[in-house]
């Protein structure tokens, strides 16, 4: 009785989304484990992700499914214990500092390079790729570098510090098609290793340390999927730290995943296999941060195009998983498929969004030209 009530209550919310238990669309869940419906109610969104990994269930179309229970806003129905304590603990504790900040590099970030490279684009970029224009990944990738670089009005010989540089792109692609030189800091040593490389007959340096140690005088800073990994009760200490390193009338862009309203946590799921103690900004949370100290030149949202981008990688992933799976096993592979496609049904639901803001440091002169 207990289990069907369960599974009955299950039903009733994937209704509101149009789903069906062991229906016929490709977007209908199929489940293999009856205990599924009591696990997914006490455990909300960390069980339907273990569960997943676990093999209790499986559809057919897991990006449209989650397009679907986002679009209805499923997620926010169900509160579990755990995901209570998880919003408490943020509240008490800075869940970012710069021990805890090493968590998501060793975890996620430090993983072969060659797995990345197989599903990434050639310029190794881990972020939004900009699709104007754009008719595959590779030039998605370029776009967004060029962009960034463009609206930062990138010259010759200027110095430009990156905040947390991945695996050296930007830092690359800076220095070679606009001559720039750059300083980036970073904290994973496979992402270093492997950036120093790419760059290492470019005036690039590639510091391992926390961004929060950043030193020098700049023309230009960039933030590319750091702030995602800041966490709220950093975010002003990250406004300062630009603001003291930034030249007068210098600019600052931020590259950010972002969210329509303030939180202090994210999935836990999420948190406890992909991205540990990150969280994503809201508009309130930044702007607070930049008071005082920046002037808001520009803020673009082509969130939009993050779907494209996911689902892009996950070809690229799938295609070459056989490469993999005796290293990772496969539950990895459930699971980073998992982390993928929910993600794209998340920014094709516009659940979250893509940032770039550019920042002045005194206004800038005569004032600011917006690029797209």
């Amino acid at each position: 009785m207990i289990k069907n009530n369960a599974k009955q209550t299950v039903q009733e919310f994937f209704n509101l989304a149009g789903i069906k238990i062991n229906g016929e669309k490709p977007y209908d869940i199929k489940v293999h484990n009856e205990k599924f419906y009591s696990r997914l109610l006490s455990g909300g969104s960390l069980a339907m992700g273990e569960s997943y990994m676990d093999g209790w269930w499986d559809v057919e179309k897991l990006d449209e499914f989650f397009f679907k229970l986002l679009s209805v806003k499923l997620d926010k129905k169900v509160i579990t214990p755990r995901h209570f304590i998880s919003i408490v603990n943020s509240k008490i504790f800075n869940m970012q500092t710069l021990s805890k900040s090493k968590e998501v590099a060793e975890l996620h970030y430090d993983l072969n390079n060659d797995f990345y490279e197989k599903m990434l684009d050639k310029q190794m970029q881990y972020t939004c790729g900009y699709w104007k224009n754009a008719k595959n990944l590779d030039e998605a990738q370029e776009h967004k570098l060029d962009l960034v670089c463009k609206k930062l009005q990138l010259k010759p010989g200027e110095k430009v510090l990156e905040l947390g540089c991945g695996w050296g792109g930007f830092s690359k692609y800076a220095a070679e098609k606009y001559g720039c030189h750059v300083t980036a800091y970073n904290i994973s040593k496979e992402q270093i290793k492997y950036g120093r490389e790419k760059c290492k007959d470019l005036p690039v340096e590639i510091i391992e340390k926390d961004y929060r140690l950043a030193k020098g005088t700049f023309d230009k800073v960039v933030s590319i999927g750091l702030c995602e990994h800041v966490g709220y009760k950093n975010y002003k200490s990250l406004m300062k730290l630009v603001h003291k390193c930034l030249k007068k009338n210098g600019l600052f862009l931020i590259h950010t995943i972002g969210k329509d309203i303030s939180v202090t946590s994210i999935n836990p799921w999420i948190n406890k296999y992909i991205f540990p103690n990150s969280m994503l900004p809201s508009l309130t949370q930044i702007s607070r941060a930049a008071e005082r100290l920046f002037i808001m030149e520009d803020w673009h949202n082509f969130g939009a195009d993050y779907d494209k981008t996911l689902m892009e990688w996950f070809k690229n992933f799938d295609k070459n998983w056989h490469l993999f799976k005796d290293e990772y096993g496969e539950r990895f592979y459930r699971m980073w498929k998992f982390y993928l496609l929910s993600c794209a049904g998340l920014f094709r639901a516009r659940q979250a969004q893509l940032w770039q803001i550019v920042f002045s440091k005194d206004g800038f002169p005569n004032g600011y030209e917006s690029i797209r």
